[in-house]
């Protein structure tokens, strides 16, 4: 049913994938081969999505995927500077874990900069509490973020802007790992809190909280 359900899921994201990226007129053929082939290999089911990772904190602790066990996870990629996609979809996982009233402790939001070289920890801290304070702000070397990312399936890349600056493309998917840190599903962009919650009731009814997981 898994594999069925995020069949479904990837196959409404294909026709839009590329309009929900960072807004970039005109991508060369090789970054539009490169996100084609990330978003074919996760609609396909046979790739695995998602793994053990470990990466860095707003305090500088490593904190590895597994450190969440027993909680459902919400995982989701972006960076500070995302003009409106992230916030978008930040605001929805707040909204969303604020419905769930008490069982929102048997989750845990994560928040992964794309943007290491910009986002410092103290900005990621802030940024993503000032949308729910739940959240883990997480962040690593390029390489580091980039395995990361590339694991379960995002695709981004730097973006030169008119000013000398740059800013990011990237896929901005919300992640639903389960339990044991295992990838359950996932949201597209622009996906309703009420969705989202939803989600997360069905992932929860599927299984019983530890008898050790409670409130944060």
């Amino acid at each position: 049913m898994k594999a069925l359900a995020v069949a479904a899921a990837a196959a409404a994201l294909a026709a839009t994938y590329f309009l929900w990226l960072v807004p970039d007129p005109a991508p060369p053929p090789e970054r539009r081969a490169g996100a084609a082939r990330l978003m074919g290999e996760l609609m396909s089911g046979k790739h695995p999505v998602g793994g053990p990772f470990t990466l860095a904190d707003s305090a500088g602790r490593r904190v590895s995927l597994a450190d969440f066990r027993g909680r459902l996870v919400l995982l989701y990629f972006g960076f500070s500077r995302c003009p409106d996609v992230c916030p978008t979809d930040l605001v929805a996982i707040a909204e969303a874990l604020r419905t769930l009233g008490d069982s929102a402790a048997q989750v845990q939001p994560v928040f992964v900069t794309l943007d290491p070289e910009r986002d410092t920890a103290a900005m990621i801290r802030e940024y993503a509490a000032a949308f729910h304070p739940a959240f883990v702000a997480l962040t690593g070397s390029e390489a580091e973020v980039r395995a990361v990312a590339t694991s379960f399936k995002v695709f981004y890349e730097k973006v030169p802007t008119q000013t000398g600056g740059y800013t990011i493309d990237h896929a901005a998917f919300t992640f639903l790992l389960d339990r044991d840190g295992k990838f359950a599903t996932l949201a597209p962009p622009g996906t309703p809190a009420s969705r989202i919650a939803e989600m997360l009731r069905e992932q929860l009814a599927t299984t019983p909280a530890p008898a050790a997981v409670g409130s944060r």
